[in-house]
């Protein structure tokens, strides 16, 4: 019942929650393990390495960089803003990945084995070679088997991953699991609703109150 604002200055970040991570059509989940050992990688960056408070000029630039790298991320001599100044994207992102490497002795060590380290690589020689990001595995596919197709090309892929997720194994007992679950969220939903005691209206003003984020009426700017 309590606002975001209200939430995150009262306790502050509890969690990031990643998203829009692009779905990987090659692959039946969507998102190989190297890939999810390098998020771990760069999220942790973000978190040890230093960041001064951004300001609106920053932002901008950000917003303008994102647009940049989604529409036109493969293209060779790619720039982007930093600073007063712009950077090839190939050589910030060396940069970046280069900062990691630390990162992924740490928990190589802990874990063992190399399996951090070879993520690292992965995401470098797709850094080095744009053919071998995701997008432009499509397009190949897309050209080489489905007369560049898009229709076509997800049609099949998206058949692929269906066989691929039923012929996996599905036991009584876990079919079971599962029901027992849903059983348990449709009355879990019941016993919810069945404890409002506040009609919606005075449930919305009292959430969009200000008073609840500790700011008197007149003070709350735009």
């Amino acid at each position: 019942g309590e606002r975001p604002l209200h939430a995150l200055r009262e306790r502050g970040v509890e969690y990031v929650e990643v998203r829009c991570m692009d779905l990987d059509p090659f692959l039946p989940v969507g998102i190989s393990a190297p890939t999810m050992r390098f998020l771990d990688v760069f999220l942790l960056h973000c978190l040890l390495a230093d960041s001064p408070p951004d300001t609106p000029r920053e932002i901008a630039a950000l917003a303008r960089n994102q647009h940049r790298t989604a529409a036109r991320g493969r293209e060779p001599g790619l720039h982007l803003e930093r600073g007063d100044g712009e950077v090839l994207l190939a050589d910030w992102g060396a940069e970046l990945l280069e900062q990691c490497q630390p990162i992924t002795a740490a928990l190589d060590k802990a874990y063992g084995g190399e399996r951090y380290r070879n993520a690292l690589l992965a995401a470098d020689s797709a850094m080095r070679d744009p053919a071998l990001v995701p997008s432009a595995r499509v397009l190949a596919d897309m050209a080489a088997e489905f007369d560049n197709s898009y229709v076509r090309f997800t049609r099949a892929h998206s058949l692929e991953t269906k066989e691929a997720v039923l012929g996996l194994p599905f036991s009584d007992a876990l079919r079971a699991h599962f029901r027992s679950l849903t059983q348990q969220s449709i009355e879990e939903q019941k016993r919810i609703e069945a404890a409002d005691d506040m009609p919606f209206e005075d449930y919305r003003q009292r959430y969009l109150s200000a008073e609840r984020l500790g700011l008197s009426v007149g003070s709350g700017g735009s």
